[in-house]
């Protein structure tokens, strides 16, 4: 059985589509369809339903898919210890991260990165979800969370704080609340409840019991974007919030502290460019340690 064909089908069952698999392993996608054929006939069992919208797993590749991704980590494993360590920084690194970090702070400064190393390809995947790192969802993660259990490295990235938020236009119109009973006569807006991916993110049960938003956004930044305009008060990142002049912090006396950790599968432990993505992003975070805290 040929390792790549291994590689394509792991690619395919992740991105669900053969074009999009083909864009991420740089393989033509009619070439890759053939390999893939190839590795159905070489099992004798048919993988995948292809449809034109995407292709999905049949029960058998559901049943494969789990060897597959044990031989891609026994592999990896593999390399590592014949000192096939991956010292060309080349390649590419994806990196799962929630929406406010990723966007508001990771986006504006991998290009650092890229420049130090023009052979590295870096994929941010910045959106309110957990990823799944065994099934190579991502390379590194930011996680709320440290995990406990896997075959995960996670490090401390760095605490940071969210403080209750308000535009200027709002409280000029309604007045800024001074405590949580305040509080209650206002509109709130928070995360959608039975979205929240991490119990880290429900922040609102540490501001008031009860918190009732009447507008709900599975966001970071779509909250902050909501706060700006007006539509009621949220609990949003400090390091953030400070980015607008027109946010104004109320109820300043309330602070909620989280942290962040990168996470990786020990399997990448000894490559070099999931390596150096995770010690830049643990770089620019020192440097900015303030921003945080």
């Amino acid at each position: 059985m040929n390792w790549d064909d291994i590689r394509i089908f792991l690619a395919v069952a992740r991105s669900g589509q053969i074009l999009a698999a083909s864009k991420r392993l740089g393989v033509n996608h009619a070439t890759l369809s053939r390999r893939l054929t190839a590795l159905e006939e070489a099992l004798k069992t048919r993988l995948f339903i292809r449809r034109t919208n995407g292709c999905e797993l049949t029960a058998q590749g559901e049943m494969f898919l789990a060897s597959a991704e044990r031989m891609e980590t026994e592999m990896l494993a593999a390399q590592s210890s014949l000192g096939r360590t991956d010292t060309a920084i080349a390649g590419t690194v994806r990196i799962g991260a929630p929406d406010g970090f990723g966007v508001s702070f990771l986006a504006p400064r991998m290009g650092r990165l890229i420049e130090r190393h023009p052979e590295l390809r870096i994929q941010l995947v910045p959106v309110p979800r957990a990823f799944s790192l065994s099934s190579r969802e991502a390379d590194i993660a930011i996680t709320l969370e440290r995990p406990e259990q896997g075959r995960l490295v996670s490090s401390k990235l760095t605490d940071y704080t969210l403080g209750l938020y308000a535009s200027r236009d709002y409280v000029e119109a309604h007045g800024a609340p001074e405590d949580a009973e305040a509080l209650k006569a206002h509109r709130r807006i928070a995360y959608v409840e039975d979205l929240i991916f991490s119990q880290s993110l429900n922040f609102t049960g540490e501001v008031m019991r009860n918190w009732d938003a009447g507008f709900e956004i599975s966001s970071a930044t779509g909250q902050t974007e909501a706060v700006r305009a007006s539509a009621g008060i949220g609990i949003l990142h400090n390091y953030i919030a400070r980015q607008y002049p027109d946010l104004v912090r109320v109820m300043a006396e309330t602070s909620i502290q989280r942290t962040y950790w990168t996470i990786f599968h020990e399997s990448a432990r000894d490559l070099a460019r999931v390596r150096i993505v995770a010690d830049f992003l643990h770089e620019i975070v020192r440097e900015e340690k303030g921003v945080f805290l």
